[in-house]
């Protein structure tokens, strides 16, 4: 479909790369480009390579990432990245504190923003990003990792379950007018 050499790229956000790589006849050009939400707005951007990424595919990668107005950062493939890796496991030990009845999703919101300095407090976050891929990326950190703390909350397991998915739906942690 696209001329030899061409750059594959993905903009999975915790899926392995290397399976999109494998499923090509092209594995050294397949890259993952993980964006963030608004893509528009937010810099970040995780150039992701595999085990069979060239170089060069990278580097043309950075280059576009550049041209842009992004900021590149480079990284393996792991599930969730850089920033995922680290960002779930803190969202879900929210969820597990709310859960615990430690204190009100409202509360650790503000705990966090006016805190801690963050744009929006976990749940805020939870509920843009959507609880249902909020869930999915929790079990793929589980399934690579295999850590007991990854393990999904499973408050968030049951709002997926009921169909409380966040902003998209009108409730999430947090009820939203529609």
């Amino acid at each position: 479909i696209v001329k030899p050499g061409a750059v594959l790229a993905t903009t999975t956000s915790s899926l392995p790369v290397i399976e999109c790589a494998a499923a090509t006849s092209r594995p050294r050009d397949v890259v993952g480009m993980h964006f963030f939400n608004p893509a528009p707005v937010m810099r970040l951007v995780e150039v992701v390579s595999t085990v069979s990424t060239a170089p060069d595919v990278v580097d043309t990668v950075r280059a576009v990432c550049a041209q842009l107005g992004k900021h590149a950062v480079s990284c393996g493939d792991r599930a969730g990245f850089i920033v995922n890796a680290l960002l779930f496991p803190y969202l879900n030990d929210a969820v597990k504190m709310l859960q615990a009845h430690y204190a009100s999703a409202a509360d650790i919101d503000a705990a966090m923003t006016v805190g801690c300095g963050y744009p929006m407090g976990p749940f805020q976050l939870i509920d843009v990003v959507g609880l249902d891929v909020s869930l999915a990326i929790q079990r793929e950190l589980f399934d690579e990792f295999r850590e007991p703390g990854f393990a999904p909350a499973p408050l968030l397991e049951q709002l997926v379950t009921a169909g409380y998915l966040g902003r998209k739906t009108g409730r999430g942690f947090h009820v939203y007018d529609r």
